[in-house]
């Protein structure tokens, strides 16, 4: 756990997603948290987080209304980290299709599709492993000094989804999963920008790990 509250990090309320959860685990580490739809703060954050649950014409819409798609664009490059998770980790990119083709904020190049038929159903809820990425007959990639620090490969997280992310670079694909025999993207990372299609909130002491490895990088 962080020593005192010196980290200040604001989440997002783009009117979707449990915000309420999210906020207690920064509480617990001692981040300075906060909530809020305000552009002038949102800058001004050492960190901000993207939270969401819901459709993803929804959440760009709802940060559409609120003026918040261009700020979002512009704390991206100012270098400090972003963490989307979710739905928040799916705006990210470039195009969704739920329900339909809809732009998103493009900071990390890709698009949102939907699991394929599997035999498994859809949505994919419930505990799920976390791999690392391997490039051909290479030994897999480190999550040194990422959100994924010190967490151990198969580590379980939680996740709720139907839509997964689809990354156009490889090396934006920071870990994977499996459910039902196919293997999809469940950790991005671009620079200072990472994203979670699993819910760290809601995993547990490795969530919390995850959460705590973010906060360490402002």
């Amino acid at each position: 756990m962080l020593n005192k509250k010196q980290k200040n990090v604001a989440i997002i309320d783009y009117g979707v997603g449990n915000l309420y959860s999210l906020f207690k685990a920064f509480e617990y580490l001692n981040a300075d948290i906060f909530i809020t739809e305000d552009a002038d703060k949102i800058m001004s954050a050492d960190a901000i987080i993207l939270p969401g649950v819901g459709a993803f014409k929804s959440g760009m819409d709802g940060l559409r209304v609120r003026g918040l798609i261009e700020v979002v664009k512009k704390f991206a490059k100012t270098g400090k980290p972003i963490l989307g998770i979710c739905l928040g980790a799916q705006l990210m990119l470039s195009k969704g299709y739920e329900f339909g083709e809809f732009n998103g904020l493009g900071i990390i190049p890709g698009k949102v599709i939907r699991f394929p038929k599997l035999k498994e159903k859809v949505p994919h809820i419930g505990w799920n492993e976390i791999k690392k990425v391997k490039r051909g007959k290479l030994k897999a990639e480190s999550w040194k000094k990422t959100i994924l620090d010190s967490a151990k490969e198969n580590t379980d997280v939680y996740f709720v989804h139907s839509y997964i992310l689809q990354p156009d670079k490889k090396g934006h694909v920071l870990s994977l999963a499996n459910y039902g025999g196919y293997e999809f993207c469940s950790a991005i990372r671009k620079n200072n920008i990472y994203g979670c299609q699993f819910h760290p909130e809601k995993s547990g002491e490795a969530g919390l790990k995850i959460i705590e490895n973010f906060i360490k990088l402002i």
